[in-house]
């Protein structure tokens, strides 16, 4: 008889982890987007080179990705999906600085917010029991 994997719940600690790093996102990714139409927020999409209305287009994913993180009830299919809209969006912004502002500077908030999107994601398994 072959041995059947035993999934295991995450612990309290776990949990706090991921509502920490999950929140931390949220805040960070997501609440920020509601700002879509701010001269800063206009400027830096044009400053990279991407159209107008990639802005509004951002700013509505990651307002949806925000919400479907952060609601406890949703199912972690459609969390899955927001990980990897959130994913997308960071290593996209990491590439457009790199090519467009030549330096490692501006790359730094997008390279923190990767390493906590990763925490959350990983504690997200752990707390589901899939790791």
């Amino acid at each position: 008889m072959a041995p059947t994997a035993v999934a295991r719940k995450g612990t309290k600690k776990d949990t706090v982890i991921y509502w920490v790093f999950t929140s931390l996102i949220v805040l960070m990714d997501a609440v920020p987007a509601i700002g879509f139409n701010t001269t800063a927020a206009i400027e830096g999409i044009r400053h990279l080179g991407f159209p107008g209305y990639f802005r509004i287009e951002l700013a509505l994913g990651k307002i949806i990705g925000g919400i479907l993180l952060i609601l406890p009830l949703v199912p972690a299919r459609l969390k899955e999906w927001a990980y990897v809209g959130f994913g997308i969006s960071l290593i996209s912004a990491i590439i457009g600085h790199l090519a467009v502002d030549k330096g490692f500077g501006e790359v730094i908030p997008a390279l923190v917010g990767l390493g906590i999107l990763t925490v959350s994601y990983v504690y997200f398994h752990k707390i589901k029991g899939v790791y």
